[in-house]
């Protein structure tokens, strides 16, 4: 079989250099999305812990978990807003938005280990849907 190391002819053609730029921001959409996910889930458990009121067994818990988690979101969503605006292509901000993309993603990492807390903590079902008899 023969070798097709350093053949040319067999490696993908590309139009040019890799656009950093188009690449960062890209990763940053994909991470905003599971940001609003998580954000549009704990608005959700968030409702169902209020409509059940303090006599839940974790009511204050989980009050609390989603509040630092929708925080961290927030905080999160502004620094990819932030990240967004800024052209990485520029050496002067490169390491910046190293810096900021570090952050951001630590903070998603951290919302997705609180959102677990908030599911094994459990919201209970709201009684909205009555069961059938």
């Amino acid at each position: 079989m023969p070798s097709t190391r350093g053949r040319a002819d067999l490696q993908p053609e590309r139009a040019g250099p890799i656009n950093l730029n188009h690449y960062a921001t890209k990763k940053s959409v994909a991470e905003s999305m599971l940001d609003v996910a998580l954000l549009m889930a704990n608005a959700s458990q968030l409702k169902a812990v209020l409509e059940q009121g303090p006599e839940f067994k974790y009511y204050i818990t989980v009050v609390v978990l989603i509040g630092v988690s929708l925080l961290f979101q927030v905080t999160a969503g502004a620094l990819f807003v932030l990240m967004a605006r800024k052209d990485i292509n520029d050496v002067a901000n490169q390491r910046k938005l190293d810096i900021i993309n570090n952050v951001a993603t630590g903070l998603v990492f951290i919302t997705v280990i609180i959102n677990i807390f908030i599911t094994a903590f459990g919201v209970q079902k709201t009684g909205l849907y009555p069961k059938p008899n």
